[in-house]
């Protein structure tokens, strides 16, 4: 029920303005976002590691209106690999299209991807090119895949809640391109996605082994307990290690399932997003899982009570 009205505040600019110049929601905020700057981000994944986890970078912004904006993100993605690189840590990078100037120019686009792939490759680590809206659904992963030919150091998203997904899951798989699986955090239509959890669900546990049979090292990235215990189960079935797959989960969320899945010997990766653009990221998260929303209510009332 609250999904469609808090995913419609994630695009309210007005909202967004009022709602970050707030300290305390700020403050609650950063409980899922490492930090405003790289270095906030690094020191987090130094923390990962030490507890065998590993992780994936997010500089937080897309949608960006301005060349002199793409270029300078694609720069600090190129930051965060030289950063990993020297201070040797396990962490790779996921990316947005939108905050490369998709929208500006696809020319942009693909040169300012083609620098990070270039950088990334010599440094021996991997780019994750992240999904966004159903708008850029075809026109990421067609870049993705041309991509994926030269530099094959790249990945892609797929999202379960889209039709579309379990054809695409299939073209990946014959491209070698590696996934990682999600729900999806948008709102779609029902014309091009499902709109019962159920059916999610069940296209997500059907592109989840599809990718584990077919796919070249999938990402499943969940926090719902029953679909990774159905992926755990599926993997044991089929004889599939768990040095073939990874789970992916948030950063700032159910740090206990991390430590269960990592002490049970498989394969994590946290998802640790850094930037001030953080109001779109966060009310997403909200509206994907209501337990998200409840813990993030119950921390600003906390913070309220300690203030008083």
């Amino acid at each position: 029920m609250l999904r469609a009205p808090i995913l419609y505040l994630s695009r309210r600019r007005s909202l967004q303005r009022i709602i970050t110049a707030m300290p305390l929601t700020a403050r609650v905020a950063y409980r899922f976002v490492a930090g405003d700057r790289l270095d906030d981000a690094v020191a987090a994944v130094r923390r990962i590691n030490q507890f065998g986890s590993s992780a994936s970078l997010d500089h937080l912004g897309e949608n960006v209106s301005q060349e002199r904006a793409a270029r300078a993100a694609a720069e600090d993605y190129l930051r965060g690999f030289e950063r990993i690189a020297a201070e040797g840590l396990d962490a790779n990078v996921s990316i947005k299209l939108t905050q490369l100037g998709l929208d500006i120019s696809p020319v942009l686009c693909q040169e300012l991807l083609v620098g990070i792939l270039r950088r990334a490759a010599e440094l021996g680590n991997f780019v994750r090119i992240d999904m966004e809206g159903s708008a850029y659904t075809e026109r990421t992963l067609e870049l993705a895949l041309a991509m994926h030919a030269r530099y094959p150091n790249c990945g892609v998203v797929l999202q379960s809640y889209l039709y579309r997904t379990a054809a695409d899951v299939e073209r990946m798989n014959q491209a070698g391109m590696r996934v990682r699986l999600v729900k999806g955090a948008y709102d779609e239509p029902a014309a091009i996605a499902y709109p019962r959890k159920a059916d999610v669900d069940d296209s997500f546990r059907r592109a989840m082994q599809a990718l584990l049979r077919q796919g070249n090292y999938p990402a499943i990235a969940t926090h719902d307990e029953g679909l990774i215990s159905e992926t755990i189960a599926f993997a044991a079935a089929q004889g599939i290690g768990s040095d073939r797959f990874e789970f992916q989960l948030l950063y700032g969320i159910r740090r206990d399932l991390q430590e269960r899945l990592t002490g049970l010997g498989f394969r994590v990766r946290i998802y640790v997003p850094y930037g001030t653009e953080w109001y779109p990221y966060l009310t997403r998260r909200l509206a994907e899982r209501p337990a998200n929303l409840i813990f993030f209510v119950g921390s600003v009332l906390r913070e309220r009570r300690a203030r008083r």
